[in-house]
């Protein structure tokens, strides 16, 4: 499959954005691990900006950063969202709210819990009426939500946000699913070339093991193995990178998945 890359968005801890990110990214300037600072969701009307978690935030935010230097309408734009998987605070709450004697369950965390909330609250946000899949892929989701949105575009011909997004889990679930740090990244791929073009993927996937392609930086490379969403962290590299470039990112079963980064 091949598409074209219009803009991105990120959001972690020591990367506030796609803008202020690329020299780091691109090795021009050292990264160094901070707090995850995430701007208020002012699109969000009040009441359901204060059910947001993290998760929904994150997702948020990195669409946003996205669409910052994009022209596409959002309300008429499909979307893509990716994570391994749903509020950790959210789930870890009403585990607690079954465990009591009562177990009763509030009815915004329940729906709050449900893996498609970001898609939700995106919909609410931008008014997006365009088709959208919520996805899961344990730590392939950002690969997986890569192939389903290079492939909407190659079969729709119509340009599609992809958003992936995880978050950590609170003690005991952590315990059992150890995600490490926040990251939320977002990608706008179109089917064919425009003038905010900036970057071409041609994406391959392959039943075989190969090595996958790994950060230089220790510290993004612990980002990158501690987070699913962290995956993407090779192909953002090589996006912010002046040069084009190939990697391999892990799939299923062992198997593998490859890009060719070409520069418009």
């Amino acid at each position: 499959m091949q598409v074209f890359v219009e803009s991105v968005g990120l959001r972690a801890p020591g990367l506030g954005g796609w803008t202020s990110s690329r020299p780091i990214l691109a090795g021009a300037m050292p990264y160094v691990p901070g707090e995850l600072v995430l701007p208020p969701l002012d699109l969000l009307p009040a009441a359901e900006r204060r059910r947001t978690g993290l998760p929904v935030k994150l997702a948020l935010s990195a669409g946003l950063d996205a669409l910052a230097t994009s022209g596409r309408p959002p309300e008429i734009l499909a979307s893509v969202f990716s994570s391994s998987g749903a509020d950790g605070q959210v789930i870890h709450q009403i585990c607690e709210s079954l465990a009591a004697e009562d177990r009763e369950v509030s009815p915004t965390r329940f729906h709050n819990s449900v893996h498609n909330a970001p898609a939700g609250y995106w919909s609410i946000a931008l008014r997006a009426r365009a088709p959208s899949i919520s996805l899961c892929c344990f730590d392939s989701s950002f690969v997986a939500g890569l192939l389903e949105a290079c492939a909407y575009c190659t079969a729709e011909t119509e340009p599609a946000l992809l958003v992936s997004y995880d978050a950590p889990y609170p003690q005991p679930l952590h315990a059992a699913r150890p995600i490490t740090g926040s990251m939320g990244v977002a990608l706008l791929l179109a089917p064919q070339a425009t003038p905010a073009s900036f970057a071409r993927l041609d994406v391959h996937t392959h039943p075989d093991a190969r090595v996958p392609t790994r950060m230089q930086d220790p510290a993004l490379e612990a980002l990158r193995m501690g987070n699913p969403a962290g995956r993407a962290l090779p192909l953002l590299a090589a996006l912010a990178a002046p040069s084009a470039s190939a990697l391999v990112l892990e799939y299923l079963r062992g198997g593998t998945v490859t890009v060719a980064v070409s520069k418009c």
